[in-house]
């Protein structure tokens, strides 16, 4: 990892300890621990209202938690304002002041924490460098893109050295070719400096495109935590399976006489086997299998193999550039395959399906 002027190789520990955030009666936050690695990059992914953003607040010091503790380095920071906690945060909005020009925006909030002018200069001369903002310098907000706004918000934030470095989704106002090109950007920095990094976002994409690691959270909880790699081969429950890529939830009862190679079977409502990976899980009362859409393979001809080979008929095709979504008919109830094949498909022709059993994944009850 590259070092950076002013900037450690690797960031601070980030401990959440069993945070708690109330307003009225009405509970955002409920026991929420996290621990985010030092220099490493966390993500935060959950639909609106799962509480990420408020977890993001009470980090940067903006509010105050109902319960629990927050430290950054071994130093229990809850109670100390945003100015002392070596936290600096980048905003969905970039929060930029439209008389200010760049130079003038990035060197704010260092003149106002006292911060001498020879360091300002330097700082300024580092993060402008670092963005590849130095010919953005004489100009105001208004006359430049969105992509040159966010990176002036992030040459702002890199200003401050800061040891924890927060994103409100800072990308979601820019068109989605910029999007991606930032996530990149977005990473090559973070990986640069070593900051201890935490980032909030509904868009899976994102989430495991930036990543070392990843908190799924809804209604204030932690659903699942880990690298993208686990949350998205090995989902914990419906809702994981679900939120991080599209799923198909098969349900059905427990067949042990089935049971071969380590793999379990279950027998569907319609009388049809699946054969999955248990991954060490105990099998509940009412077992279920995550099969993602991109795990189904389609052909219009029988694949070889002996477990998990079925018919099906087609129901409804939609073309989606790089791949096709098919709807079909299996059983008793339709599941959904993305597949990457250019054949053609006629709507309620015959056809197989196929899905390796080791990307049918148990679920936990």
């Amino acid at each position: 990892m590259l070092e950076s002027p002013g900037h450690p190789a690797s960031g601070p520990e980030l401990d959440l300890e069993r945070l708690t955030k109330s307003f009225g009666q009405a509970a955002v936050l409920d026991d929420l621990s996290i621990t985010v690695p030092g220099g490493r990059f966390t993500v935060l992914l959950g639909g609106s209202g799962c509480g990420k953003t408020t977890c993001l607040r009470l980090i940067a010091g903006l509010e105050q938690p109902s319960a629990g503790r927050i430290n950054i380095g071994g130093r229990d920071v809850t109670a100390l304002p945003p100015s002392s906690r070596g936290v600096a945060m980048v905003f969905q909005s970039y929060a930029l002041f439209p008389h200010l020009n760049v130079a003038e925006n990035i060197l704010f909030g260092l003149k106002a924490r006292g911060v001498p002018r020879t360091e300002r200069d330097r700082r300024l001369a580092h993060a402008v460098d670092l963005l590849g903002i130095r010919p953005l310098l004489t100009r105001k907000p208004g006359q430049i893109s969105g992509g040159q706004q966010q990176r002036v918000a992030l040459a702002r934030a890199c200003a401050f050295s800061p040891q924890v470095l927060l994103f409100d989704e800072p990308l979601s106002n820019l068109d989605a070719k910029l999007r991606a090109d930032m996530r990149i950007e977005l990473r090559e920095l973070q990986h640069r400096l070593g900051v201890t990094s935490v980032y909030v976002t509904h868009d899976l994409e994102e989430a495991l495109a930036m990543s070392d690691h990843i908190v799924v959270m809804r209604d204030g909880v932690i659903a699942q935590a880990g690298t993208p790699a686990d949350i998205y081969d090995r989902p914990r429950n419906a809702f994981v399976a679900d939120f991080v890529g599209s799923s198909n939830l098969v349900s059905g009862t427990l067949r042990p006489d089935l049971a071969r190679d380590g793999l379990i079977a279950l027998e569907t409502q319609a009388g049809l086997i699946v054969h999955g990976d248990p991954c060490g899980r105990t099998v509940g009362a009412e077992p279920t299998f995550s099969i993602r859409t991109v795990h189904l393979s389609f052909s219009t001809e029988r694949p070889p193999g002996e477990i998990n080979v079925w018919p099906v008929r087609v129901h409804r095709c939609v073309f989606q550039g790089d791949f096709t979504q098919i709807h079909v008919a299996w059983g008793d109830r339709d599941l959904v395959i993305r597949s990457a094949a250019q054949q053609p498909i006629n709507e309620q022709q015959a056809a197989w399906i196929s899905a390796d059993p080791r990307r049918c994944v148990l679920l936990e009850g």
